[in-house]
């Protein structure tokens, strides 16, 4: 998982907006790659985040806990670096209250904070984070597929990656989140068969 900040001014929001800047959803992997460099070129700071399969792993297996939470301090770690006077946030939980309460408590400083659904498509600043944020995870992608090879998008709902997932989920344990309810489907399946064998 990817996740990404920008600090910019008031007075270079337009400039995003001219490039045709949005949320990275709406755009193409081409066009992403395009706008990246640019956009690293007009914000003030920018801030990328990687979250390994093992931390995610660790966090879902931790009581209390979820990947909304986890989320959250790290999308304060990225706050806490670039230090905005007024952070937009886009809200992966149902619950924007409770989320914005978790995420103020890891702010080292007293900041402006707006959490939203479908932040990133609002706000040309949060649709420049997460195209950084998104391509850098094709990069990631990319460089995994080098290794193991082709599982395409990598995606729960990619029906080339539960293939790949059903073929090396015992052999490449160090790419796949074991909390990932179609690992555990997978894994539960493959070891009932194994059982079955003796």
């Amino acid at each position: 998982m990817v996740i990404a900040g920008v600090l910019i001014e008031e007075d270079k929001l337009s400039s995003l907006t001219a490039l045709g800047v949005k949320d990275s959803k709406q755009l193409s992997s081409k066009k992403r790659e395009e706008l990246y460099g640019r956009i690293i070129k007009i914000v003030k700071k920018y801030k990328i985040l990687i979250i390994s399969p093992g931390e995610i792993d660790k966090t879902l297996e931790t009581p209390g806990t979820n990947l909304n939470w986890l989320e959250s301090i790290k999308f304060a770690m990225i706050i806490n670096y670039l230090k905005p006077e007024i952070a937009i946030v886009d809200c992966p939980s149902n619950n924007i209250i409770a989320y914005s309460e978790h995420l103020k408590t890891y702010l080292k400083e007293n900041i402006q904070l707006r959490c939203e659904h479908k932040a990133d498509s609002k706000y040309v600043m949060v649709g420049a984070a997460s195209i950084l944020a998104k391509v850098t995870r094709d990069r990631e992608i990319a460089k995994l597929k080098e290794i193991y090879g082709d599982f395409n998008s990598g995606y729960p709902s990619d029906l080339q990656t539960i293939e790949f997932l059903k073929e090396n989920w015992n052999k490449y344990p160090e790419i796949f989140r074991k909390t990932w309810a179609t690992y555990k489907e997978v894994a539960k399946i493959k070891k009932q068969k194994n059982l079955g064998e003796f």
